[in-house]
């Protein structure tokens, strides 16, 4: 009985990660939140933040063992097997779902996050002129994020290391979505969308037998962008983690309350009814990056007609809070049995 439980745990756990994986590489929405709402955030900060001198002292003195336990490794190993699976699966069923069926899927990623809100607030008491202002100012933030011009793409490494310590930060800070930011800054297509599917290509070359890649120049370049910006994710993540750890400890209530503007305020990123704003020329005509891709400006957001199609994005909206209430039911219902 115990081990089929042990089982059941650890097939949840992928299943988050790929849930977390998932999240981060849509713009608007935060793998913390999905963290947060399926009552594993504070543990998954807490093994972060065990990353420290001691975990590098264990390692360093083969003590591998220890190592994976003082880290709480198999906690961490399941999740980013889970991250890591979901970028070459789930993510391209995501990449696929929001070409064909754009409307809807912004309007179940729309009701995961009014699910959000309604979860995180639900049982915060601590309203006073502090969180008032943090939670203000957490919206004003957000807010003025989803309306931000995006920039050039830039695949200067160094900008990269830094894009991978931003982008990170959907994971450890709920509600701040780092895909989002890659796109303020650029590079979304490049760093998770391009280097990925580089290095799925290089994978697939190399379990042919197809070595001809080490040729291809661009590849080449594309997987040392792709090696950067997972170096900066790690350290973005490490240290996020770390600093989140000290905030939640000694700041929590006002952490919580600019965490839920934070989720406010990207209600206007995953708003469904937009069209895609491209940058043109004085002309008129597109303006197109190096690669020949259009460059997107931002979004032009509208209030829907009533019909079929915006019935049915309603009924998407609340499959989205449906799903939010699943996993908060779930996460209560894990934390008694261990109880």
């Amino acid at each position: 009985m115990q081990s089929t439980r042990a089982l059941k745990d650890r097939v949840f756990l992928v299943i988050k990660g790929l849930a977390m994986g998932a999240a981060n590489k849509v713009p608007g929405v935060s793998g913390g939140v999905v963290a947060f709402v399926a009552g594993f955030y504070e543990e998954f900060i807490y093994s972060l933040q065990r990353v420290n001198k001691t975990a590098f002292l264990l390692l360093l003195n083969a003590r591998f063992s220890s190592f994976y336990r003082y880290i709480n490794g198999k906690f961490l190993s399941l999740l980013f097997l889970g991250m890591i699976v979901s970028y070459f699966s789930v993510s391209k069923l995501l990449d696929y779902l929001i070409i064909n069926f754009e409307l809807y899927v912004w309007s179940a990623f729309f009701g995961m996050i009014l699910g959000s809100i309604y979860y995180i607030s639900k049982d915060f008491k601590e309203w006073n002129k502090t969180t008032f202002i943090a939670i203000t100012l957490g919206a004003i933030a957000g807010l003025s994020i989803s309306f931000l011009d995006p920039a050039t793409e830039n695949d200067n490494l160094f900008f990269v290391f830094f894009c991978g310590i931003i982008s990170v930060s959907g994971m450890t800070l709920p509600g701040f979505s780092g895909s989002f930011i890659l796109i303020i800054l650029g590079n979304y297509v490049l760093l998770l969308v391009d280097s990925v599917n580089a290095l799925y290509d290089t994978i697939f070359d190399i379990m042919s037998g197809n070595f001809e890649f080490i040729h291809n120049v661009q590849r080449i370049r594309m997987l040392k962008v792709l090696a950067v910006f997972t170096l900066g994710s790690v350290v973005g993540l490490v240290t996020f983690s770390h600093i989140l750890n000290y905030i939640l400890k000694h700041y929590k209530n006002i952490t919580l309350a600019t965490i839920m503007g934070f989720i406010i305020g990207s209600l206007g990123v995953v708003w469904p009814w937009k069209n895609t704003v491209f940058k043109t020329n004085l002309d008129g005509s597109l303006i197109l990056d190096a690669t020949g891709k259009q460059i997107i400006s931002n979004y032009d957001r509208f209030l829907p007609e009533l019909n079929t199609q915006t019935y049915i994005a309603i009924v998407y909206i609340a499959l989205g809070i449906l799903i939010v209430l699943g996993l908060e039911w779930y996460g209560k219902r894990t934390r008694q049995i261990k109880l």
